[in-house]
């Protein structure tokens, strides 16, 4: 059984929905995929995201890869077995983490050569490659190797990455040998619309069974993301899944939506929670402010989840005080929730054609503070963070050479 998507309402322009039919299940679009990194779901179990709504997951195929290693999880039955996931899987390529590194990797037409984080070893990546590396893990929906143009980035540099992505998604295509995952393209082009249509029209050509929009979030003004996903409505086949790669505030979800996006990820809920900014029907709250050390009221009275149902926001600030793990877990379920109810109210507004009404109240209860989270979303930029790659580096090998 392979991976079908069913178009119920909509068209190639506006709010969609659709149901994605993979192996593991069936899937509601729009819908949102927390970010299982490392083949979890940071401070969350299984059963936790079962328990919360939550329907697909993403796993990051350079960290896989890494550790504890492709071959590893598919000798011991797959990434779903391994990691107790019975639902659907999306893996990405590994392509924006090696595009974070910066220097410390080497884009060639055969592929990439970066270093390990963990060790400082080398390594590469081809199409090839990655795709056997996510037909191993066992996902449900693979993505290709693209290069991720930077920002900002000159007319040719956009060009010459966006030509190497439909380069390296044609031997993708080539490599991919179906076994019931389903391959999607990337759209590259950086804020250039006829570069955006030229890799949209040509993938749609190669044929794959979805398309994402990649390269956004990684600097643009908002006005700028916008427009691209403006300019994808039109261009993107209608029939097929549109997934918008790892940009995922509650108000960039709203706005895609509305341009027409099937599919969202981003490490946004779980890692904001393990901060303390905590997502409410009625704005952001930062539990570790003083106004909250002996407030008995859930984190969001209007929540249903199991946080909420069983803590108050005095206690969850208590166990961030006192620097207790508890606390990750109890705002990661609570963010991932809000996230799951979201989705599962866009759905209805656009069941009842009240979308319009629906974002606008949406958008004025949750107010405009954001502190400039933006794209924090793409598997993380843990990379750079830590700066751990850097410090495992010797002195003169902290550079790909050629």
């Amino acid at each position: 059984m392979g991976v079908t998507f069913s178009l119920r309402k909509g068209g190639a322009t506006g709010p969609r929905l659709g149901e994605l039919t993979t192996p593991h299940g069936r899937v509601a679009t729009p819908v949102f995929m927390p970010v299982g990194t490392q083949g979890s779901v940071k401070a969350c179990s299984a059963e936790d995201l079962q328990d919360h709504k939550v329907s697909m997951i993403l796993a990051n195929t350079y960290h896989l890869y890494l550790r504890p290693g492709h071959r590893r999880i598919e000798r011991l039955g797959g990434l779903h077995r391994f990691m107790n996931w019975p639902g659907p899987l999306l893996t990405d390529s590994g392509g924006y983490q090696v595009y974070s590194m910066g220097e410390l990797r080497k884009i060639s037409e055969e592929g990439v050569l970066f270093h390990s984080h963990l060790d400082g070893s080398k390594h590469s990546f081809t199409p090839e490659g990655v795709v056997e590396i996510q037909q191993a893990l066992g996902s449900d929906i693979a993505m290709v190797l693209d290069e991720c143009t930077a920002y900002p980035a000159t007319y040719e540099e956009a060009r010459e990455g966006m030509e190497r992505t439909l380069r390296w998604a044609r031997r993708s295509r080539d490599a991919w040998g179906g076994d019931g995952v389903a391959l999607f393209g990337i759209v590259q082009g950086g804020v250039y619309p006829d570069l955006r249509k030229a890799c949209a029209e040509e993938l749609a050509g190669i044929g794959f069974a979805g398309f994402a929009v990649g390269g956004l979030g990684v600097g643009e003004r908002k006005d700028e993301c916008l427009s691209v996903l403006e300019w994808m409505e039109e261009l993107l086949p209608s029939s097929f899944p549109r997934y918008l790669m790892g940009m995922g505030t509650p108000e960039d979800v709203v706005a895609a939506v509305a341009r027409g996006i099937d599919m969202f990820d981003c490490v946004l809920p779980t890692r904001n929670g393990r901060n303390g900014t905590l997502f409410t029907q009625h704005g952001r709250i930062r539990i570790k402010n003083s106004r909250y050390a002996e407030d008995l009221l859930p984190i969001d009275p209007g929540c249903d989840c199991y946080t909420c149902r069983n803590y108050t926001r005095a206690y969850v600030r208590h166990l961030f005080m006192a620097k207790e793990l508890l606390a990750y877990r109890l705002t990661s379920i609570h963010n991932l929730y809000f996230y799951q109810v979201l989705m599962e109210r866009i759905r209805q507004a656009i069941q009842s054609d009240t979308f319009p009404a629906f974002s606008e109240s949406f958008l004025n209860r949750l107010g405009s503070e954001d502190e400039g989270m933006g794209r924090q979303c793409r598997g993380e930029n843990e990379l750079r963070d830590t700066g751990v790659l850097g410090r495992r580096l010797e002195k003169g090998s902290d550079k790909i050479q050629a």
